[in-house]
């Protein structure tokens, strides 16, 4: 008889399965990765291309290329692509990045035929009109003025800055003075040299017959050749920088250095070390800094994994009267990282809930698409988050410790506020 006075013995599930993708190689020379699964008759097209602000000659490039891609062709007008796309209730999303610039069309499996053509017009023939390119630049103008009041936007944008160096790529911003600077030409001559060598995975329910149509139509783009780019990071001298912001009643804190990357053998301890830290709502800056101190409404650290280099920021909002206390409090809590060793316990429901955090998420085709994409992009192996959540069962309290010292002393941290 089946015993309810006793809860079952808990199991805890360390295996991660990922959808195995099926990798074709376009006779053009790109490369597509077909990721099915679903019982739904929908489908997401998504391509990536090396075409973000690292690959620029002038700053706003990418940005403005991407966002013009689909405002009219030497066939359509920006009205005819938006009626075509929404007739067909296929939806159109593209977002220029530090590395990439990723194009992806979702919608039922059905009607991604009827826009296939229209995807290979934008990508061949988009012509940015002079109309919609001033109305871009304006809009840009007026959201830049508007976040240029903003703390939490200028701390990101200094820190960013002091980390890397306002000539590399990922310290630099794009600044109102640049926006004059950027015409037809150079959009035109950008989406040639960048649009055409691309990384496509295709997720979701997809018949034969779509699948053959969709590589079809994807051939019709011949890649080039992509020089690789170097960039000189040249970190502030002053780790720490405050700019003091006249009429603010706050204050924005970001704290952080660069680390290593995901190929590293670290990364999985360093990852586990950050949620500990400030990863999740049971970390220990939110105990400390909001539930204890009440100095901020929320508080978190998190790892940014770029192409070419990572780094870890802590970030939060606090009164300005409160700036000071709370950088003290938030380095106090780095230390003691270094001086003391984490109990267990916190570190087994840490543990416990970034990797179910990271199975949970795996239910849709889209969400395994994901992950295949990073391991494409960053050349990692197919294995990879199975090799994760191996790697952190096996950190130990001891191992932190370590880790902690070697990564977070303070000396080596940019502190930067506004406020």
């Amino acid at each position: 008889m089946l015993d309810r006075k006793s809860p079952p013995a808990f199991n805890q599930d360390k295996t991660f399965h990922l959808l195995t993708p099926e990798n074709e190689r376009l006779t053009s020379g790109n490369q597509l990765l077909f990721i099915h699964g679903g019982d739904q008759e929908v489908v997401k097209i998504e391509l990536i291309f090396r075409a973000g602000r690292w690959f620029e000659s002038k700053p706003g490039l990418s940005h403005f290329t991407a966002i013009l891609l689909s405002k009219g062709t030497a066939n359509l007008t920006s009205y005819q692509i938006t009626s075509i796309f929404d007739y067909s209730g296929v939806h159109l999303e593209i977002n220029p990045g530090l590395d990439f610039t990723s194009i992806t069309l979702y919608g039922l499996t059905k009607k991604i035929h009827d826009v296939l053509d229209l995807l290979i017009d934008i990508l061949a023939t988009s012509t940015f009109p002079e109309i919609e390119i001033q109305q871009a630049k304006d809009i840009y103008t007026q959201g830049l003025k508007i976040n240029l009041e903003k703390t939490s936007y200028l701390a990101a944008r200094y820190f960013r800055k002091n980390l890397f160096g306002d000539n590399h790529p990922y310290g630099k911003d794009f600044e109102p003075e640049d926006v004059n600077n950027v015409n037809q030409t150079h959009l035109i001559d950008f989406r040639n040299k960048f649009y055409k060598s691309f990384v496509g995975f295709v997720s979701g329910k997809v018949s034969d017959k779509v699948k053959q149509d969709i590589a079809a139509k994807l051939n019709q783009l011949i890649p080039v050749n992509i020089p690789s780019k170097e960039y000189t990071k040249s970190p502030a001298v002053l780790h720490t920088n405050h700019i003091d912001k006249q009429g603010s009643i706050q204050s924005s804190l970001r704290i952080g250095k660069q680390i290593v990357g995901r190929s590293h053998a670290d990364y999985p301890g360093l990852l586990l070390l950050n949620h500990i830290l400030g990863g999740f709502f049971g970390s220990r800056l939110m105990k400390n800094i909001r539930e204890e101190k009440g100095l901020t409404y929320g508080i978190h650290s998190s790892i940014h994994a770029l192409k070419n280099e990572s780094y870890l920021v802590i970030g939060t909002d606090v009164n300005k009267e409160n700036r000071i206390i709370s950088i003290e409090e938030i380095k106090k809590e780095l230390e003691r990282f270094r001086i003391e060793m984490i109990e267990r316990d916190e570190l087994d429901v840490a543990r416990n809930h970034f990797i179910g955090s990271l199975q949970s998420d795996m239910s849709t085709p889209f969400a395994h698409a994901d992950k295949i994409k990073t391991i494409t992009l960053f050349n990692l192996k197919a294995d990879y988050y199975q090799h994760l959540i191996n790697a952190m069962m096996e950190i130990s309290t001891e191992n932190l410790q370590s880790l902690a010292q070697k990564y977070l002393t303070e000396s080596e941290l940019f502190t930067t506020s506004v406020g």
